[in-house]
């Protein structure tokens, strides 16, 4: 068994942490790095970073240990389950597993169904926040062997809750022209998505939310992007259809038959 790290070691390991956090915000690394760092502070069996998909209203995992079926039920259900209600309170740094109420646990398919059967004994799960409130994502860390008490790496965890959200906020991340770019490169790699009036999937997905009278920072929450991003794919759709205004292209749009995703 490898022996417990030292306080210090694990507050050198997280200054690694917060360095490979801001490497993949900028783009310059993945974030199996920000993982890689991690296992620095407290060793894990698996651990995932996930990213929050506000429109399909599922988590992305960006990187990631977990089994198949885990990693699925982290993307696709674990916002149903009734413990992440207790998880994703902003004020809160991590829920540790030693720390939920084993009543809550006798009614967790999460526990039940998934880490039960991976022989987890501890761990933590963490919901980050964007600094204006936004939820952007989670970090899972789970280790088959219980940890001791105190445990430094518990408010380490904490502190770095800043920089993770960062890494998985996809506003933090590139400018919305490169975003808006990647987008149109992707549909030029797929032109049988294109649809009426050449318009991309995304620029589609737009056009949709004006139909809606949704403004371009709701538009963003929705579709996952930033409201300069929404503006940019605004200004080639009103280019690529001729049209003078937002409420024009509403108006095709709605003639087209076109409405948002609910």
């Amino acid at each position: 068994m490898a022996a417990e790290r030292s306080t210090a070691n694990i507050l050198d390991a997280a200054v690694h942490v917060r360095e490979a956090a801001r490497s993949a915000t900028s783009g310059a690394t993945g974030a199996d790095t920000v993982l890689a760092a991690l296992s620095e502070v407290m060793e894990y069996d698996h651990a995932s970073l996930a990213r929050w998909d506000p429109l399909r209203r599922r988590h992305t995992t960006l990187a990631g240990s977990y089994p198949d079926d885990a990693t699925a039920y982290i993307e696709t259900r674990l916002h149903h389950d009734p413990v992440f209600p207790v998880l994703r309170s902003p004020v809160r740094g991590g829920l540790w597993l030693r720390d939920v109420p084993g009543q809550l646990l006798a009614v967790s398919p999460g526990f039940q169904d998934v880490l039960c059967p991976l022989g987890i004994e501890d761990g933590v799960a963490q919901c980050l926040f964007a600094a204006d409130g936004r939820y952007v994502g989670m970090l899972n860390v789970s280790t088959r062997r219980l940890r001791r008490t105190p445990d430094p790496a518990r408010a380490v965890f904490t502190l770095l809750t800043e920089a993770l959200a960062a890494a998985v906020d996809t506003r933090a991340g590139p400018p919305p022209e490169a975003v808006a770019a990647a987008d149109s490169a992707a549909d030029a790699r797929h032109p049988d998505a294109r649809r009426p009036g050449g318009l991309s999937p995304r620029e589609l997905q737009v056009l949709a939310e004006l139909t809606a009278g949704r403004t371009n920072r709701e538009i963003a929450e929705r579709l996952y992007i930033t409201p300069r991003t929404v503006g940019t794919h605004i200004e080639h759709i009103l280019a690529k259809l001729d049209l003078p205004n937002r409420a024009a292209a509403a108006a095709r749009a709605a003639a087209w038959g076109i409405e948002p995703s609910r």
